[in-house]
């Protein structure tokens, strides 16, 4: 009995020495051991870097750069880790006042952003953040992100080209959530249309970091990494130094230059007036400038040469004569004896100038002469084909829309509008149900009336008219990253070959003979028609269109000047230099004084510029 004790007391002797022993080393591991992981911890943690890709380039068509990267940086703060912060140096190299510092601050630190990381200074100066480095472990908290924005080799085609701005909610939606916080994306122009191509792919690196956010070595030897792919180059189809000249003739006047390659449709120039140097939406001072452009009263941010719609006026007429052939309202020798008068029940309408009979429509192109072109439309609209007006004009408007008129070309740009060629519906309403007739809508055959057009559209009409009968949709990128665009089909209009054949002819006789004589050009013969857009507000709106050279055209063009007056004072000339600039590459001795006269023009209201 005494024996079975004694070995009960062994055993719960030793069990109390085995379990103080467990007890004392917990306690150690807890005071000791853990204290001094905790200490390395709090010196040295991982963390996840996102690694942001080089968007890709932008050239044109002669493969001149015209966008790039630039590095910038910016400051984040993880508010929880700010201590012992020297503040006096930090505001000196941010150039930021202590108010500023303090407001940042507060921001930063709201409820849950006290224990992330927030954006506290944007885009800091290469030689402001070298110094910020330099002092980093002086801003325990603080630490620096290398990003990149966009720069212009050139100070103009900024409606081309287009921005590039922080995201908002609306981006990171339609990015199908690709596009996180504080990224950038493009925000117009064919920065927007092809951002998917240009931001290419981001890359991770998960690395240690010591107190100070400085890089202490790759977590398991970089194996989770994921490098960032850059984004696809895009080569438009611009020629640059058409579009800065094109640039040029039109400062200090409001309004537009398209030019196109007719046989690919490939667009060259696209002027919008007044412009807007793209750099200015570039950089930390882009929301200031941006703000400053929007309340511009002369709207440069308006992009004139796909937004803006004009009665074509004059520019129209070889539609009409094209149609009515086609019809067989009239063949090319239908002869109209103008005597300046045109009667039409209640309305007595006059020719806009004197000029010789026009025998032909090559004549009545030349001369330009509006009865010649009401009687053309009449006949069209009256044709025996035909049991009622409205099947009449509904095959008329069918023509127009296969001449891209009326809806929009599909161009790569997000701001095209569609002008407007009436429906037979719309005048339904207007009049009423078959109580229209072809006088009542007259104004059509010489481009008024409800007839709308863009520049844009204007430009690709005398495309067709350069190719006899077709067009290819105009676009401003000829490839990604090498690879062709090749979804661009031929756009036939269904009237004959011959047909174009003769208004190609009329339109030469207009620059050699007739209202755009003033245009010639030097060894080149150049075809075109002018116009002039009724303007209630004020002086006409000069237009003028056309393509060169007339047999092998390798360009064609729309000149749109608003408040210019008739076609042939300023319309024209500028589309003649643009013409000649990309044919010859410079400018005849002979012409200079003509082109030095388009420079100094200035038909923009200097008190309207004081205001603005």
């Amino acid at each position: 009995m005494k024996d079975r004790n004694k070995r009960r007391a062994y055993v719960l002797s030793s069990l109390i020495v085995i379990l103080s022993s467990i007890f004392l080393l917990k306690l150690f591991s807890i005071q000791v051991v853990d204290s001094k992981y905790k200490d390395i911890a709090s010196k040295i943690a991982m963390k996840q870097v996102k690694l942001y890709p080089n968007r890709g380039l932008i050239y044109d068509r002669n493969k001149e750069l015209l966008v790039y990267n630039q590095a910038i940086y910016d400051i984040l703060v993880v508010p929880r880790q700010v201590k012992d912060l020297d503040t006096t140096l930090l505001c000196e190299i941010l150039d930021i006042s202590k108010a500023s510092f303090d407001e940042r601050m507060a921001q930063a630190s709201k409820d849950l952003h006290f224990y992330s990381t927030n954006e506290f200074y944007k885009q800091l100066p290469a030689e402001k953040y070298a110094l910020f480095l330099e002092h980093s472990y002086k801003f325990e908290g603080f630490f620096g992100e290398t990003r990149t924005i966009r720069k212009y080799t050139y100070p103009g085609a900024a409606h081309i080209l287009g921005d590039v701005g922080e995201v908002d909610s609306s981006d990171i939606k339609a990015s199908d959530y690709y596009y996180q916080p504080r990224d950038y994306a493009g925000k117009s122009g064919l920065e927007k249309v092809y951002d998917k191509e240009l931001r290419g792919s981001r890359g991770y690196k998960f690395v240690f970091i010591d107190k100070y956010n400085k890089e202490q070595g790759s977590f398991n030897l970089g194996n989770q990494d994921s490098m960032p792919t850059q984004g696809a180059n895009l080569a438009t189809t611009i020629d640059i130094k058409l579009q800065m000249y094109g640039e040029l003739l039109l400062q200090n006047k409001i309004g537009s230059v398209v030019a196109i390659e007719p046989s690919t449709g490939e667009v060259l120039a696209l002027v919008s007036s007044p412009n807007f140097d793209p750099n200015l939406l570039c950089g930390s001072s882009r929301g200031k400038n941006y703000s400053l452009l929007e309340a511009n009263k002369l709207n440069p941010l308006f992009n004139r040469a796909v937004m803006a719609q004009y009665p074509p006026g004059s520019t129209f007429k070889p539609v009409t004569a094209a149609i009515a052939m086609q019809e067989g309202a009239i063949n090319q020798n239908f002869s109209y004896y103008c005597n300046t008068i045109y009667s039409i029940p209640g309305y007595t309408l006059h020719c806009s100038h004197n000029h010789p009979p026009a025998l032909n429509v090559q004549e009545g192109l030349q001369h330009s002469c509006n009865p010649y072109f009401w009687q053309t439309f009449r006949n069209t609209l009256d044709s025996e084909k035909y049991k009622t007006t409205l099947e009449s004009y509904g095959a008329w408007y069918a023509y127009t829309q296969k001449f891209g008129l009326g809806q929009k070309l599909g161009i790569d740009m997000l701001s095209e509008k569609s002008g407007n060629i009436p429906s037979v519906d719309y005048y339904n309403k207007l009049y009423g149900n078959g109580r229209w007739r072809a006088l009542t809508i007259i104004s059509l055959a010489i481009g008024q009336g409800e007839i709308l057009l863009t520049p844009l559209q204007l430009a690709n009409l005398y495309a067709v008219f350069a190719n006899r009968g077709y067009y290819i949709r105009p676009h401003l990128v000829k490839n990604i990253n090498g690879e062709n665009i090749d979804d661009l089909k031929r756009i036939e209009t269904g009237i004959d070959k011959e047909y174009f054949e003769v208004i190609a002819e009329g339109l030469q006789l207009v620059v050699d003979a007739g209202t755009g004589r003033r245009s010639k050009i030097p060894n080149i013969n150049f075809g075109g028609k002018t116009g002039t857009a009724q303007n209630p507000h004020g002086e006409d709106h000069s237009i003028f269109a056309g393509f060169a050279p007339v047999e092998n055209p390798k360009i064609s063009i729309s000149v749109v000047v608003e408040n210019g007056g008739g076609g042939s004072k300023y319309a024209a000339p500028i589309a003649s230099l643009m013409v000649e600039m990309y044919l010859h590459d410079t400018i005849a001795t002979s012409r200079l004084a003509l082109e030095q006269s388009i420079l100094d023009a200035n038909l923009i209201d200097p008190e309207e510029e004081k205001e603005d």
